[in-house]
């Protein structure tokens, strides 16, 4: 037989092999499962999913990524959802005629609050873009507001 023929042949039954075992594997096909939940923002799905698949098989380094990407997503996305309240709460103390200094103090302790959480969140290389971007932009306007309430 010759070698043109025998080593692409074997490299092949190789990958088939290879594409089974990884397909028939119940964590593998979980974590393949949760990779395509993160990559369509589906956090929650995506941590559940890579958790089980991680219980199945603690060696598991796909699920054992996407369940950490997962979890400093959803920091984010929670940063968000909770700065889209606080941002409401501002906006109709900002619609009075006259704001109080107990209003001040509350814009004043949901700025601390954000700016404090913000500071805690930590991306990283795989992190959606977006989210960073919008919760960057929170951060700044509640820095905004911060300073317009401390004056």
């Amino acid at each position: 037989m010759s070698y043109k023929i025998m080593f692409p042949s074997i490299a092949g039954i190789l990958l088939i092999v290879m594409s089974l075992f990884f397909l028939a594997n119940p964590s593998y096909k979980l974590s393949l499962e949760a990779k395509y939940y993160y990559e369509t923002s589906d956090y929650k799905e995506a941590y559940k999913l890579a958790k089980e698949a991680f219980e199945l098989d603690i060696y598991n380094r796909m699920a054992s990524t996407i369940m950490a990407q997962s979890k400093v997503s959803l920091k984010y996305v929670d940063y968000i959802d909770m700065a889209n309240k606080y941002m409401k709460t501002i906006n109709e103390i900002a619609t009075h005629d006259f704001i109080t200094t107990a209003d001040k103090a509350k814009i004043k302790t949901i700025c601390e609050i954000m700016i404090g959480t913000y500071k805690k969140l930590s991306p990283s290389v795989i992190t959606d873009k977006k989210l960073i971007d919008k919760a960057t932009l929170y951060n700044k306007q509640f820095k905004g507001l911060f300073e317009k309430v401390t004056k």
